[in-house]
């Protein structure tokens, strides 16, 4: 399996890296949160734009990604307009969220898009040729808030993902009992371990928190954490998170 490389942090390899998301409505709380991760083990800044109140002004949304990129470094910052009907903020149409992920890679200041998979093929292609031709990767990304789906249609999604050349497949889901997070773990593992060529993310929301978790051992790359507000239900503090995994880590590890 090709690992991604986003800056220095190598996704798909060891212990699963560590995205945490931007929410603040404001450039300034914007800003400010970012200088609050600067203090916390992560790997991956995620900035939910969709929850900015100027993000149809394009200028602005380019000058506070500019300012986030100043103030954390070399760290990977992801950057996703999540839409309503995937559980985001706000709507968008096509033609809008296509130029603002353009212009966003085309920046240089993100590492990498999200791009909605299930938003028609078209569509889809033109955002990944476009984010790729910027030289950006991109994450390709359903969200499922009504349940789970069966282990085929998992693998379905997943699959089709890296079929439409998303660099990091991801996948997050709602369990409505303890079968729902096995039947998420169980494709995670074959995916990972019969059709992936590439790092996949996966997750069961809410009460499947322990999806969270063990990556490491299933095959799911990247996990969420939380600094304060959460971004879905179930991301849990980022300190609690690593910990947890470094457990984890550690029973994985040869034993010489």
């Amino acid at each position: 399996m090709k690992t991604v490389m986003l800056r220095n942090v190598e996704v798909g390899c060891g212990k699963p890296k560590v995205i945490v998301p931007i929410v603040a409505a404001t450039a300034q709380g914007i800003l400010e949160k970012a200088q609050e991760f600067r203090a916390h083990a992560l790997d991956v800044v995620e900035w939910r734009v969709d929850f900015y109140e100027d993000v149809f002004q394009l200028p602005k949304v380019l000058s506070t990604l500019k300012g986030l990129r100043e103030i954390l470094g070399e760290t990977p910052i992801l950057f996703t307009f999540r839409t309503r009907k995937e559980g985001g903020e706000k709507e968008i149409d096509m033609e809008a969220y296509t130029a603002l992920n353009t212009a966003v890679a085309q920046s240089g200041d993100a590492d990498a898009v999200d791009v909605e998979v299930f938003s028609g093929d078209e569509v889809v292609r033109r955002n990944i040729q476009a984010i790729h031709a910027a030289g950006k990767a991109v994450v390709g990304s359903n969200h499922d808030y009504g349940g789970t789906p069966d282990k085929a249609d998992l693998l379905f999604r997943l699959r089709k993902m890296q079929e439409l050349g998303a660099d990091i497949p991801k996948i997050a889901v709602m369990p409505r009992c303890p079968g729902d997070v096995i039947a998420l773990l169980d494709a995670t593992q074959e995916m990972s371990g019969k059709y992936a060529d590439r790092p996949i993310i996966t997750m069961s929301m809410g009460a499947g928190v322990v999806s969270r978790l063990c990556g490491e051992y299933f095959g799911s790359a990247m996990t969420f954490g939380a600094v304060g507000q959460v971004s879905a239900p179930g991301q849990i503090p980022v300190e609690e998170l690593n910990a947890a995994m470094d457990i984890l880590h550690r029973a994985l590890a040869p034993r010489s």
